[in-house]
Formats: structure tokens, C-alpha cells, sequence
């Protein structure tokens, strides 16, 4: 099982996203994605957010909101737990990423690029103001389905 984070910083309307393509075997190839990786020993959810936004971006990002919890079982065959957050207050200047080139996309054309299946799922509830947990079952790289919970419930 891998411990994870993700994080959308949103500015003027824009969210900065990162096409990945420039690690070797990076398993996001070719996808654009927000920002983030993988829990070390001893972080919370929150310290590994900004120290992978940081170390992804240049940007210092303050108090990132945590929007909820998504799970991804036999994605390219492991288990992935990922806290995904958004921060609206940063600072810094952009770096030449190592994940790949970042590019502020404006909100209403993010979800048009090459994204994970998943991706286009879970986006649209980060501005719905409630947590949730979800879990996206693959088969490697394809997507068979999904369950959400939200909270608090209706």
C-alpha cells in the first residue's frame, strides 16, 4: 500500500498542473496531473504536501484544504491511499520542475486534458464543499469503477 498526496493550487482562476514527462518509467507518463507523492516516514498528509509541492513547484504553499480521500486498488498493480488538498496562498517563483513542465491552466479547461479516467470523476468534487472518500477500482491502467461517500451525508 502506497500513502500519498495530491494538491490543485488555484489562482485567478487558474490551477497549476504539471505534465508529466520527464522522469523515467514515471507510472503518470504523459498525464497531466496537480501536484504531490508519496507520505515518508514519520510526515502527515499535510507535511508531505508541502514538501512535494515545494520540492515540485518552488512554491510555498500555506494552509492547504483538505477535500478528501481517494483510494486506487491494483492501480498498475498496487494499492494507492491519496489525500487530496487544494491551497489558494502560496509563495515563491516556479521552478523548471523534475516531475515535468507546470503551466497554470485556466479552471474551465483543465479537465479537457490527458488525464486519468479517474481524474475527471473526482475533480468537480473538490468545489463541492464536502469531504469525501472514494474508491476507484483499475485493472492495471483501466478504470472498472468507482464508490464515494460524502460528508457529511444528505
Amino acid at each position: 500500500m502506497i500513502v500519498a498526496t495530491l494538491c490543485y493550487i488555484k489562482h485567478n482562476g487558474r490551477t497549476l498542473m504539471v505534465h508529466r514527462n520527464r522522469k523515467p518509467n514515471d507510472i503518470h507518463a504523459g498525464k497531466w496531473n496537480g501536484l504531490g507523492g508519496k507520505v515518508e516516514a514519520g510526515e502527515s498528509p499535510e507535511m508531505c504536501i508541502r514538501r512535494e509541492v515545494l520540492e515540485e513547484s518552488g512554491l510555498t504553499i500555506h494552509d492547504p484544504y483538505l477535500h478528501g480521500l481517494l483510494i486506487f486498488t491494483n492501480f498498475k498493480g498496487q494499492d494507492w491511499y491519496v489525500f487530496v488538498f487544494t491551497a489558494t496562498q502560496f509563495d515563491g517563483d516556479l521552478i523548471d520542475s523534475p516531475e515535468g513542465h507546470l503551466e497554470w491552466i485556466p479552471d474551465a479547461e483543465f479537465v479537457s486534458l490527458p488525464l486519468w479516467p479517474s481524474d475527471r470523476i473526482f475533480l468537480p468534487w473538490i468545489g463541492n464543499g464536502r469531504f469525501f472518500s472514494a474508491h476507484f477500482r483499475y485493472d492495471n491502467e483501466t478504470m472498472l469503477g468507482y464508490e464515494v461517500s460524502f460528508y457529511p451525508p444528505q
